[in-house]
């Protein structure tokens, strides 16, 4: 490659080129080599001189391999070996443009050390003209102003075992009523707890392929139930679908646990044969599936993906479907999170955790967060989905505007698979980096939808980060959604996010019932307790946390039109 580099330059540069580097097998410092270099020199600099260029004076010191020569008369120039070579202070402060264009970058000669210099060859105090292009100064990058990209909520879609709409499911919230009965799915009466917010029945016709109804997990079925009713609720009727920009139209809603009960069922397939098991098994296992099959029904070709992030999953959801928005990838995102867990698997799973409360006796009063008689979560299921869309983009369709997303944020805990930190270190760190990032004062967050899962350890440090963030203000006001619908894994979150935002609409705050006697540490004066309340949310704060001390904050407010510039 070498000699074929060599044949297609001229010769004189050729020549001089194999010279300096070393590679002619001539010895450079013979008496015939240096004539030729020093008459080369002339002819070069005269060159120089006629074509205009300018010239730095360098003290150089010539080693076995030579050093740098200037090629004008070739076309090209500044090439330079990293071998032997002392440079002046002219020459170290010298912009260097690219030796063959803008890809390749002219090399920068380093100098060795005095020991190193060939005795018969080092000639001290020499000097060398190198011809240099004009400097070119680079353009200036012009920043292109943008406008924010406020992201607002037009639409919200919910399974729960208090109901299946927004309007139903939050009246039944404000009127303090419970879902957690005794399970009847199953026969659990060997199970120590034989409770939950069980969904007694769902009717999917009208939302769900009765084919794909009778092959997929409950928690399918409810993410693409909940998920087209947000659709709808959002007056998005086949006219306005089509006119919207598929590509910029996306789904993000997760799940913790994903299809338990079809992968369960192919285990117990397989114990016969794997001949029996249902071709379907793997895929609709899988937690990404639920939102892969809402995007192919409703052919939105944006982001679809799903996060999973244990009880946590929803706010991680909400909060990176916001971000697509933000970003310009989507106009429309539907986000949020789905579980069906109440199956003996799950509830086996959670009753060796020790985590679930054996309250069977009273299922209504099982949930009861903050109090010191709480002996565990109950388990629940069911989805939520919001709507999550560009300003601009809602105003445009003419959409009822919810709310205003405005952010949040997300932490590890970095301690415990599954116990809080003891001092609620990252707790309080989501929520003090939920505030920087949004911009919001703490004085101006008036309502928090608490995590609050009726957990021994769990409910104190949440309170006290809450009460060391927000102590202060005297007006703060927060409630558990969990008490009278248990807790929902993966779709917790994304329900409680539809509580929130309904409690911004409504101007009225559910209450948390069952506490009865609540701990020495908690002041009541904060908590919404026995009857729901009047309060003018300004900004209002849902927490979620999860198994591997993920935690979640997210932050809602009124949307007002007279502060959208």
């Amino acid at each position: 490659m070498l000699m074929q580099w060599k044949r297609m330059m001229p010769d004189h540069f050729s020549s001089s080129w194999m010279t300096v580097a070393g590679l002619s097998g001539e010895d450079p410092g013979s008496k015939q080599n240096i004539s030729r270099r020093r008459s080369r020199r002339k002819h070069r600099n005269a060159q120089g001189a006629v074509n205009g260029g300018s010239s730095l004076v360098c003290s150089y010191s010539a080693g076995p391999v030579g050093s740098l020569v200037g090629l004008c008369g070739s076309g090209l120039s500044e090439l330079g070996s990293c071998l032997s070579f002392e440079a002046c202070p002219e020459y170290q402060s010298a912009s260097w443009t690219p030796f063959f264009g803008e890809g390749v970058m002219a090399l920068r000669p380093k100098p060795l050390r005095a020991a190193r210099r060939h005795p018969k060859t080092a000639a001290q105090g020499k000097a060398w003209a190198i011809a240099l292009q004009p400097l070119r100064e680079p353009p200036e990058k012009k920043k292109l102003m943008t406008k924010e990209r406020r992201v607002v909520v037009t639409g919200m879609g919910v399974v729960s075992c208090l109901g299946h709409d927004p309007e139903i499911f939050y009246n039944n919230l404000l009127e303090g009523k419970s879902g957690i009965t005794e399970i009847e799915n199953f026969n659990c009466e060997d199970f120590p707890t034989r409770i939950g917010g069980e969904i007694k029945s769902l009717s999917t016709d009208g939302w769900v392929s009765p084919k794909f109804a009778k092959r997929m997990d409950k928690f399918m079925l409810y993410l693409l139930t909940a998920g087209k009713k947000a659709v709808a609720d959002a007056g998005m009727t086949p006219e306005v679908m089509k006119e919207l920009d598929k590509g910029k139209c996306g789904v993000l809603i997760g799940s913790a646990l994903g299809g338990m009960q079809v992968f369960n069922d192919a285990v117990e397939a397989l114990r016969v044969s794997y001949r029996k098991m249902n071709p379907f098994c793997v895929p609709f296992a899988t937690t990404n599936m639920g939102s892969a099959m809402l995007a192919m029904d409703l052919g939105w070709m944006g982001p679809s993906y799903s996060i999973s992030t244990a009880c946590a999953t929803s706010n991680f959801c909400i909060l990176s479907a916001a971000n697509h928005i933000i970003r310009g990838e989507a106009d429309i995102m539907l986000s949020g999170g789905s579980d069906a867990a109440i199956i003996p698997i799950g509830l086996g799973g959670f009753v060796a955790c020790r985590a679930l409360s054996q309250r069977n006796n009273d299922p209504a009063k099982a949930s009861r967060p903050w109090d010191q008689d709480r002996d565990g979560f109950v388990l629940g299921e069911g989805a939520g989905v919001l709507v999550l869309e560009e300003l601009e983009h809602a105003k445009e369709r003419g959409a009822e505007i919810y709310a205003e997303f405005l952010g949040g944020s997300s932490t590890c805990d970095a301690y415990h698979m599954t116990e809080p930190h003891p001092k609620g270190t990252g707790i309080l760190l989501c929520i003090e980096k939920a505030l920087s990032q949004t911009g919001v004062k703490r004085q101006d967050v008036n309502y928090v939808n608490a995590h609050a899962t009726s957990t021994k350890a769990g409910d104190v440090q949440e309170y006290r980060a809450l009460m060391q963030s927000f102590g202060q203000n005297p007006v703060l006001k927060m409630n558990s959604t969990k008490s009278m619908i248990g807790h929902m894994l993966g779709a917790a979150g994304a329900v409680e996010a539809i509580a929130t935002v309904q409690a911004i609409r409504t101007g009225w705050i559910h209450p948390t019932i069952n506490v009865e006697q609540p701990e020495k540490d908690v002041d009541m004066d904060y908590i919404v307790s026995g009857k729901k309340q009047r309060l003018n949310v300004k900004v209002a704060l849902s927490n979620s946390f999860g198994f591997g001390g993920h935690n979640s904050s997210i932050l809602f407010a009124p949307y007002r039109e007279s502060t959208e510039n």
